[in-house]
């Protein structure tokens, strides 16, 4: 599994902590062990089932969003560090978490399609996400991100962390609410 992992992720590798690095691959290698979608599905299904044709893969839209938070959090440190210092490993980790738990929320149906679980129906991916990140050991500022990045998240007081991945999520989310601001053909 963690060839797996290492293959729909190589920005685990930006994680200079070594322990955090491998709290962040084993939390996606359970989420794939556990999950009822194949590696490969990931790099297929859209990254969000709200958005009717979703013209971008789950994979595409995750690491989008790992880039985009990476360079926000290098670039607040750059012009703000001094009063506002950013974890850089804090957000890249809770970044590439932050959709976990949508492996357990997730399926592919009969018709082929990706759609919501049951479990996912009980439970959204912020909060699997979390119990996973827990289970291994992931400490409590990533898994802020993860609970927090969402709207769910509009209910806690985010760190600087959690505001970074959950406008970088956004970032990449909302303009596809507007139809009108996509240009590729739909697939």
């Amino acid at each position: 599994m963690r060839e797996a992992v290492n293959e729909l992720w190589p920005e685990i590798a930006w994680i200079e902590d070594g322990k955090l690095r491998e709290q962040v691959a084993l939390a996606w290698g359970r989420a794939l062990e556990r999950s009822p979608l194949k590696p490969d599905d990931l790099n297929r299904i859209p990254f969000t089932l709200l958005v009717p044709n979703c013209p971008i893969t789950f994979m595409e839209h995750k690491r989008c969003v790992v880039h985009i938070a990476r360079k926000s959090a290098e670039s607040m440190n750059e012009f703000m560090g001094r009063s506002l210092p950013v974890n850089v490993d804090t957000v890249i980790a809770g970044a590439i978490l932050a959709d976990v738990g949508k492996l357990l929320e997730y399926e592919i149906g009969p018709d082929g399609q990706a759609r919501q679980s049951e479990r996912g129906e009980a439970l959204r991916h912020p909060f699997t996400g979390v119990a996973l990140a827990l289970e291994c050991g992931v400490p409590d500022e990533v898994c802020h991100i993860i609970a927090a990045h969402a709207a769910e998240g509009d209910q806690v007081k985010r760190t600087t962390e959690a505001y970074i991945v959950h406008h970088a999520d956004f970032m990449a989310y909302l303009p596809f609410k507007n139809p009108k601001n996509l240009k590729a053909k739909q697939r």
